[in-house]
C-alpha cells in the first residue's frame, strides 16, 4: 500500500489540535500525516475482523479513514487530552470501521460494477452474498436499479469522479487532490458530501442505507 515507508512528523497533542485547526499548508500536512497514521493503525486494529493483507483492504481502509477524519475534525473540541491525540483518533477510526463491518457491507462489488455498461445501457448488478430465490432476486434488482440511478444522476461529476478514484482505483485523498487539482481538505469534503447526498436521495426514495444493505445480507 502507498503509505508503507512514509514518515510523518511527530506532534504533541496541542500541535495536532493547532495544525488541524489552522489554514493552508499546516492543516494539509497534518491531515496527510493523520491519514497515514490511521490507515497503518487499522491494519493492526482489524487483524481479527478482516484479512488486512488483501488488495481490497486498501480500499476499505481508505473508506473507513476518510469517514473517521470527518468525525475527528468535527469532534476536535471534545478531545480532553487524557490520552495521546493519535490514540483518541485511532479509537474513533476503529469504531467507524467496526460499525461498517457489522453492517456487512455489500460483498464483491465496486462503483465500476454499479456503473458498468453494455452497449451504452446501464444494467443492475446483483451483489448478494448467498444464492437468493426469485423473490429476493427481484427485490435486489429493484434496489440496485434505484441505487444505480442515484449514482448516475444524483451526484455531480466531481463527486462521482472522486468516489471512483477512491473506491475503484484505490487512490488516497491526497492523490485524488493532485489528480483533480484540488486541495486535500476539499477532496475530503467532496467525498463526504457525495456520501451524504446518496444517503439523502435514498431517504427521499423511502429507503435507508441499512434497509438497502439488509436486502443483500445472507
Amino acid at each position: 500500500m502507498g503509505w508503507r515507508g512514509i514518515t510523518v512528523a511527530k506532534r504533541s497533542n496541542q500541535q495536532w489540535l493547532n495544525d488541524l485547526r489552522a489554514e493552508g499548508q499546516p492543516r494539509e500536512q497534518a491531515l496527510a500525516d493523520l491519514h497515514t497514521i490511521l490507515v497503518r493503525g487499522l491494519q493492526q486494529g482489524l487483524l481479527h475482523q478482516i484479512n488486512t493483507n488483501t488488495p481490497e483492504f486498501a480500499a476499505l481502509a481508505e473508506d473507513f479513514v476518510q469517514e473517521a477524519l470527518i468525525k475527528i475534525l468535527d469532534q476536535l473540541d471534545s478531545f480532553a487530552g487524557r490520552s495521546l491525540f493519535t490514540t483518541w483518533a485511532h479509537k474513533i477510526t476503529l469504531h467507524v470501521a467496526l460499525t461498517e463491518l457489522r453492517r456487512k457491507r455489500w460483498q464483491d462489488h465496486s462503483l465500476d460494477g454499479l456503473l458498468a455498461t453494455d452497449e451504452g445501457e446501464y444494467t443492475p448488478l446483483l451483489v448478494a452474498s448467498s444464492s437468493p430465490g426469485p423473490a429476493e432476486q427481484t427485490e435486489q434488482a429493484d434496489l440496485m436499479a434505484q441505487v444505480q440511478q442515484l449514482l448516475l444522476h444524483g451526484l455531480t461529476e466531481k463527486q462521482r469522479t472522486a468516489l471512483i478514484a477512491l473506491v475503484i482505483h484505490g487512490l488516497s485523498p491526497e492523490q485524488i487532490a493532485a489528480e483533480m487539482e484540488m486541495k486535500t481538505n476539499a477532496v475530503y469534503k467532496l467525498l463526504h458530501d457525495a456520501r451524504l447526498r446518496l444517503r439523502t436521495l435514498l431517504e427521499k426514495q423511502g429507503l435507508t442505507p441499512a434497509q438497502v444493505l439488509q436486502a443483500f445480507e445472507s
